[in-house]
C-alpha cells in the first residue's frame, strides 16, 4: 500500500463517501434553501438565522446540542432509537449531518445573494409571463447562477472535508468506524505520528483542490 494511504486507509474511503453524500444534499437543501430565502416567505429571518448559525457559533456547541437532541435520550434520538432501533449518533449518518450541518451556509449564502441580485428581475419577468415558483426555479434561476452554484458546493464540501467539532459529537472519532480524514489527522497528531499527520494533510489538501477545480470546471459550462 502507498506510504500516503498506509496510516490511515479507511478514514479517506469514508470522508469520500460523507462527502459524496453531502454534495448531492447541498445540492437539493442549499438551491431550495437560497431560492426560499430570497423570497417574502412567512419566519424568513428565524429560518435565515437557523442556516446561518454555524458562522458564527462554535462547532463544538453545536455538535453538543446536536448530541443532546438526537442521542438515545434525545427529544429526537430517544423515540427514533426506541420505536425503530434508529441510533444516528456515532454512525456513518451522524457525520453526514454533521458535514451537512456545518457546510450547508457556506453553500445556501452564495445562491441567497446571487438570486437576491442578477436573477431577481429575471424571476420578476417569468412571474409575470406566468410561470410559477417552481418552474422559475428550474427555468430561469439554475441556469442563470449555476456558476454561484459551483462556488457554494465548493465552499460547502471543503468546509465538510475539514469539519473536526460537530463530527466529534455526532461521529465519536471511532477508529475504522466513524474517523474521517480530519480526524484522522487529529488522531495522527495527538499520537506523536506528525510524519502520517503530514502525510494526510497534504492528501486532505489536494482531494479540496480537486473538488474545487472539477466544480469550477463545470459551473463554466
Amino acid at each position: 500500500m502507498t506510504p500516503w494511504l498506509d496510516c490511515s486507509p479507511a478514514a479517506l474511503l469514508l470522508s469520500l463517501e460523507v462527502a459524496g453524500v453531502v454534495l448531492v444534499l447541498f445540492l437539493v437543501a442549499g438551491i431550495a434553501l437560497g431560492y426560499a430565502l430570497s423570497q417574502p416567505i412567512p419566519f424568513r429571518n428565524l429560518l435565515d438565522a437557523l442556516v446561518s448559525l454555524p458562522l458564527v457559533f462554535p462547532p463544538i456547541a453545536i455538535g453538543f446540542f446536536l448530541l443532546m437532541l438526537l442521542g438515545r435520550h434525545g427529544a429526537v434520538g430517544g423515540p427514533l432509537h426506541e420505536r425503530f432501533g434508529w441510533d444516528l449518533v456515532f454512525s456513518f449518518p451522524g457525520l453526514v449531518l454533521a458535514a451537512f450541518v456545518a457546510g450547508l451556509p457556506l453553500v445556501v449564502k452564495p445562491i441567497q445573494s446571487a438570486i437576491e441580485g442578477s436573477a431577481r428581475e429575471l424571476i420578476e419577468v417569468s412571474y409575470t409571463l406566468g410561470k410559477g415558483r417552481l418552474a422559475t426555479l428550474f427555468l430561469v434561476v439554475i441556469p442563470v447562477i449555476r456558476r454561484h452554484i459551483a462556488a457554494g458546493l465548493t465552499l460547502g464540501i471543503g468546509r465538510s472535508f475539514g469539519e473536526v467539532g460537530i463530527t466529534l459529537m455526532l461521529g465519536g472519532n471511532i477508529l475504522g468506524s466513524t474517523e474521517t480524514l480530519s480526524l484522522a489527522i487529529y488522531n495522527q497528531v495527538l499520537d506523536g505520528d506528525f510524519a502520517c499527520a503530514t502525510r494526510l494533510s497534504i492528501l486532505l489538501g489536494i482531494l479540496s483542490l480537486g473538488l474545487f477545480l472539477i466544480l469550477r470546471r463545470l459551473g463554466r459550462l
